[in-house]
């Protein structure tokens, strides 16, 4: 008897030490032979665009991690996160991806409630002991479509169908500024907004009023493929965003931004798998991954950086840099093997760089920090039209 006991008593110690050496998420996957993983979604999962690239990059971790088992919720406004998170801690979800901007202070609050449950924040900056924070950003991206759409229009105007002038839509609307600038310093970005994630009607009507206004290049960051439909409808060159939008006009669609929330995806959630990530350790996990991490790309598609139809003209079209003329093709592909280096030698960022209202933002031999990026609040010169909180000096 006294054996038995002696074994019991061992048994439970060894459990008790895996116990205190594994998170809970770690414990329920142990138990269930599942991790389980949820996401919290701001429009539904056939918008084209922001949540549709989220979700297909849920079904790539599924497949890539046999492990994993997972639920959303689409559809869900900012501001009113914490009633879904509510309901799928209450399903036994371990870990909860919170995927737009202003689901920021719900999941924060969620962490703080439920300090068992593993949190990742999309888009922002705020983290918990619980709660990380996590970006595929198209800052780079929009600068080099922004050569492209400076190259490309006759009539020095290129029109831009924002969402909300919050830091992210005017980090990447001020670097396809700098772009379209640095290809043609006559040019200038007229920028509309929508006060929306997802609306084709309203997106439509901005389209067609920049058109009216004299923009002969079109971008949006919308939800929808209705910014590249009302261009390829007017023939004017346009780009993809967020995924691959070469279908709907493929005479029309030069390039595009293009992510792959599958590289942050798998990672993390590997991470979780394996221990590195639990509910103690996140207050400093941050992901910002760029080119040089395959979490985005340039491209008209998949694999297809410039469509092949515009190429000539690209390679036509000069720029001057550090005194010498080169064509803009040249400069893309060339700033583009730099951003995907391991160790990339140009940023869009890199200082001397003023406001559009003269204000120096940053210094000669300064780059922006990721919290810069984060919190921007003023945008580059170029742009045209009201943007909301800029600040005067």
């Amino acid at each position: 008897m006294k054996k038995y006991i002696t074994i019991g008593l061992a048994l439970t110690a060894g459990l008790t030490a895996v116990a205190l050496q594994t998170s809970p998420a770690q414990a329920q996957s142990m138990t269930s032979g599942k991790l389980k993983a949820c996401f919290i979604y701001v429009g539904p999962t056939g918008d084209i665009g922001w949540t549709y690239a989220h979700d297909q990059a849920r079904l790539a971790a599924v497949k890539a991690l046999p492990w994993l088992d997972t639920k959303y919720v689409e559809s869900v406004p900012e501001g009113q996160a914490l009633p879904a998170i509510d309901r799928l801690v209450a399903d036994k979800c371990q870990v909860i991806f919170t995927t737009s901007f202003g689901y920021m202070d719900d999941t924060l609050a969620a962490a703080k409630k439920y300090p068992n449950v593993i949190f990742a924040h999309a888009a922002g900056y705020k983290r918990n002991a619980n709660m990380a924070t996590y970006m595929a950003d198209f800052y780079q991206v929009f600068y080099l479509n922004g050569l492209v759409a400076g190259a490309l229009t006759k009539s020095g105007k290129v029109g831009f169908v924002g969402t909300y002038p919050i830091p992210e839509l005017k980090r990447h609307l001020s670097a396809f500024a700098l772009g379209v600038l640095a290809a043609n310093p006559k040019a200038e970005v007229d920028v509309k907004w929508l006060n929306s994630w997802f609306d084709p009607a309203k997106t439509r009507e901005a389209s067609e009023a920049l058109l009216s206004e004299g923009s002969d290049v079109l971008t949006s960051s919308e939800d929808s493929a209705t910014g590249v439909q009302t261009a390829a409808a007017k023939k004017v060159p346009t780009f993809s965003h967020y995924n691959s939008m070469y279908k709907f006009s493929p005479d029309y669609v030069v390039s595009g931004h293009i992510v792959h929330w599958d590289k942050i995806y798998i990672d993390f959630l590997t991470k979780v798998h394996n221990g590195t990530y639990t509910t103690k350790n996140l207050v400093n996990v941050d992901y910002w991954w760029l080119l040089n991490k395959g979490a985005v790309e340039m491209g008209a598609d998949n694999g297809v950086a410039i469509n092949p139809k515009y190429v000539a003209q690209l390679k036509a079209a000069k720029m001057t840099v550090a005194g010498k003329s080169v064509s803009v093709y040249d400069r893309l592909m060339q700033l583009t093997a730099d951003m995907k280096s391991a160790k990339p030698t140009f940023d869009p960022y890199a200082g001397p760089i003023k406001d559009r209202k003269g204000v120096l933002r940053v210094p000669a031999g300064k780059t922006m920090s990721i919290a810069d990026l984060n919190n921007m609040a003023w945008v580059a010169p170029g742009v045209k039209g009201d943007v909301a909180d800029e600040p005067k000096k």
